[in-house]
């Protein structure tokens, strides 16, 4: 909603209509910021970030409620699921930032005991402190630390400096291609820097580095056939 304090406004939107929460907003002056929510049936749906983010004027997109941890049931959203659901948020214009939450977190249950809390909400043994030391809650930090001191600032989807990988790229500067499985892809632009180093995403440990031939396309290989492998290309030399 709007503000008169000189605060960032913004929306968020559940299944509300494009018209509602972006145009309207935008000829009023106030929009600041578009967030959404993706349900809590564990199920990846990047499309919804891409699809604020394709919105002009550009403005700042999240996902501000991807599926929570252990939300509805033990093991709903749980563990890498929350790290490859940051990742294709990312990679799909959700730069503004990761946003995690928890059964048990959602509604801040006291302590792992305290009743008259609903199931649906609630973690199994488990109070706000614990649902904190859920698995999934690491993995938007090890994001963060990947993140930092790169140079990020206007940084947008791309699918075509590869072969259809998720990536994110501020052309000459800074290419980050997420890769779920690890794997290999072609690199089809000289606007991806050369230099490259590789980290698990899982840990934020830099597992490799290197550099490619100065031609496109230039194969990329990130050394593992199964694994997530996130790989940072900059103009620096590794």
């Amino acid at each position: 909603m709007p503000s008169r304090h000189g605060t960032l406004t913004g929306s968020r939107r559940g299944f509300t209509t494009r018209r509602t929460l972006y145009f309207e907003p935008i000829k009023k002056g106030w929009l600041d910021f578009q967030w959404c929510q993706t349900g809590h049936k564990g199920e990846h749906v990047p499309e919804r970030v891409a699809d604020m983010w394709r919105n002009t004027p550009i403005k700042a997109v999240a996902n501000g409620e991807p599926t929570y941890e252990n939300i509805g049931k033990t093991g709903r959203g749980a563990g890498w699921w929350q790290g490859h659901e940051a990742w294709c948020n990312l990679t799909a214009g959700g730069t503004m930032g990761l946003v995690y939450g928890a059964g048990s977190l959602w509604q801040w249950r006291l302590h792992a005991n305290e009743p008259d809390h609903a199931d649906w909400c609630t973690a199994p043994g488990a109070g706000w402190r614990e649902a904190l030391d859920f698995e999934g809650s690491r993995y938007p930090g090890i994001a963060a630390k990947i993140f930092a001191d790169l140079p990020f600032a206007d940084m947008q989807p791309n699918w075509t400096y590869t072969y259809g990988r998720r990536g994110l790229a501020v052309p000459g500067k800074l290419f980050v291609l997420y890769l779920p499985e690890g794997g290999g892809t072609g690199i089809t632009s000289l606007e991806v820097p050369r230099a490259y180093r590789i980290y698990d995403p899982r840990t934020g440990q830099e597992v490799g580095k290197g550099r490619l031939p100065d031609q496109a396309p230039a194969q990329f290989n990130s050394g593992s056939s199964s694994e997530p492998r996130v790989v940072v290309f900059t103009a620096a030399t590794p």
